[in-house]
């Protein structure tokens, strides 16, 4: 069996695939943009934090419109898909969730939010009474929760981060399943993925110094490698099996 990509390759792979399909990558990032934007502020325009249980309520509200999200990230991962197996593209391929298994795209970003969601609660407890006291104390639990979070959020992201690929791939599966898929195929690869993403730091920095400019060609750059590492996922794994079954 034939090495897995290096992140190199992949990063190469990606360029030479985006060539004259920017327009259609840079629309869908921006329709992706604007309903995160609106469901990120929306919350705060219909309710004011002036206790626990609307804080509680805050959130919750927060967690029911980052569900719908799920389904634009599955229209992205079935545009970059077309993108990488060589067929053309258009902005209008992000809405294709809404068309196809809206509901499993809803149930996997589900899994997604509440684990971190999960993850955030005592931030989010520590976060109010830290507004409330101004406490050292609380700023303190504040930043070492915070922290935790993050890394566990990472690991598992990590493990569930071929949902939405899969998704396409095995329409017919049930969200659960296409989970556990991601979980299995990318055992031994969560370090080989992290180091990828974290390939694209220096092009963050380079995109906020560029007053986020850059990043409307450096996201679907990142988009585009992340397909790309799948679809190299999933052929290694049709040639593992092949050759076992030979055997």
């Amino acid at each position: 069996m034939k090495k897995y990509l290096s992140s190199a390759e992949l990063k190469a792979k990606a360029k030479e695939q985006l060539f004259g399909n920017y327009g259609a990558t840079v629309g869908a990032l921006l329709v992706i943009w604007g309903f995160s934007l609106l469901t990120s502020f929306l919350p705060s325009l219909l309710i004011s934090i002036t206790s626990v249980i609307s804080l509680v309520f805050y959130y919750l509200v927060s967690f029911l419109l980052s569900l719908f999200t799920g389904i634009l990230l599955s229209g992205q991962a079935f545009l970059y898909l077309k993108l990488v197996c060589g067929q053309q593209v258009r902005a209008g391929d992000v809405f294709y969730g809404f068309r196809s298994h809206a509901d499993k795209a809803m149930l996997i970003q589900l899994v997604l939010t509440l684990v971190n969601y999960v993850c955030m609660v005592p931030s989010f407890v520590f976060q109010y009474f830290f507004r409330e006291t101004g406490s050292a104390y609380w700023m303190l639990l504040l930043s070492v929760s915070l922290v935790a979070a993050m890394a566990v959020s990472m690991v598992v992201g990590l493990m569930l981060s071929q949902a939405f690929y899969l998704l396409q791939d095995f329409p017919d599966y049930p969200a659960g399943q296409l989970l556990k898929m991601s979980c299995h195929i990318m055992k031994g690869h969560k370090g080989r993925l992290f180091y990828i993403e974290l390939g694209f730091l220096p092009l963050y920095l380079l995109g906020l110094l560029s007053c986020c400019i850059a990043f409307l060609w450096i996201i679907p750059y990142q988009n585009a490698v992340l397909a790309d590492f799948y679809m190299d996922l999933m052929a290694k794994r049709q040639e593992k099996q092949a050759e076992t079954a030979e055997v």
